[in-house]
């Protein structure tokens, strides 16, 4: 034991080091921020449209792709079929793949002279340069966060309970609402609230699909490009201020659920 505190004294200095990374320029951006730039920044009709902008299509992309990944999450955990690895590993290369190569896959498969854009001119709806396309880029960059957490969440349910349920003569639908998904709701209420998170900070998918209307990450960028760090900071700095709420208040709920669960 007499060995390990050395160790252990070096893997807390490493652990600081990080910390300060992550917190360094975080707070350096927050100190160069004046309480009055701020509040004026908060307060500009451009900068509180384009947070509420954000903060919507990547919760309604979150809400209507969840109908899907969630039962998807469930086949991946609980059947065995041909080339499943392969899926595995094509719903995890949206993380991997450059975000503005990702802006240009899906702009090529839903532009105006695509077949889906003009399915979608038919119906009404267009996806380049509308709030539809924002919500296609954040869902396609931020869905395997949702699917490899809910997938963890199924295979954590002991199988036995859901046979158990089958053999009592419960149907597969009600034993899926019943016991399997209950049983899995924080891995996959986790899921949901990264999946949330990354498509709200989307930017090089969004930006190629829709750079109009303005989500915050592409303001930012307009911002900086247009008139410098010193236009852009405070916008950086409300946003941050504003996903930080929701992160934190959303973090809090699903703990007080889980507390009062165990």
């Amino acid at each position: 034991m007499t060995g390990f505190q050395p160790l252990k004294l070096f893997f807390v200095f490493l652990g600081g080091l990080l910390l300060l990374f992550v917190i360094a320029p975080l707070a350096g951006m927050f100190l160069e921020t004046s309480p009055a730039e701020f509040f004026d920044t908060a307060m500009e009709k451009e900068v509180a449209g384009s947070i509420w902008l954000t903060l919507w299509t990547s919760m309604l992309a979150t809400l209507i792709f969840a109908l899907a990944a969630i039962p998807f999450s469930w086949i991946l955990a609980r059947k065995k079929f041909p080339l499943k690895r392969v899926i595995s590993a094509i719903i995890d290369i949206p993380v991997v793949i450059p975000h503005s190569a990702a802006g240009i896959a899906i702009l090529g498969f839903v532009a105006r002279d695509t077949a889906v854009g003009r399915l979608g001119d038919h119906l009404g709806l267009s996806f380049v340069g509308t709030p539809a396309g924002i919500i296609l880029a954040m869902a396609f960059v931020s869905i395997p966060f949702l699917v490899n957490a809910a997938r963890d969440g199924f295979l954590a349910v002991p199988e036995k309970l859901e046979k158990a349920a089958l053999n009592l003569g419960a149907s597969p639908a009600r034993v899926f609402f019943t016991v399997s998904l209950p049983l899995a709701w924080r891995s996959i209420l986790s899921g949901l609230i990264m999946m949330w998170a990354r498509g709200m900070s989307e930017f090089g998918a969004v930006v190629i699909v829709a750079y109009h209307p303005m989500i915050t990450p592409v303001l930012i960028y307009e911002r900086f490009g247009s008139f410098g760090l010193s236009y852009a900071r405070p916008v950086a700095v409300v946003f941050i201020c504003v996903c930080l709420v929701f992160f934190v208040f959303l973090r809090m709920l699903s703990t007080k659920y889980e507390n009062a669960d165990g």
